[in-house]
């Protein structure tokens, strides 16, 4: 695999573990209304997805790749 395409889908998945972050994120206001179990469990759920986001970034910005929109 060339460096590019590696880059490319270094980048793509980033992308996607971005979404889903943000999405994470988002099902704990959701889960406000069910209590405060789901309330914590949505937190740790967003907290590792935000975890997973900030890895591929670093990993990307080694390779001196910037991703800031």
């Amino acid at each position: 695999m060339n460096p590019s395409a590696a880059h490319a889908e270094l980048i793509a998945t980033f992308r996607r573990a971005e979404a889903e972050a943000a999405h994470k994120f988002g099902l704990i206001k959701a889960a406000g209304k069910k209590g405060p179990k789901a309330i914590q469990v949505a937190v740790e759920t967003a907290a590792k997805a935000a975890k997973r986001r900030d890895s591929y970034a670093k990993k990307l910005s080694a390779l001196g790749v910037d991703l800031k929109d």
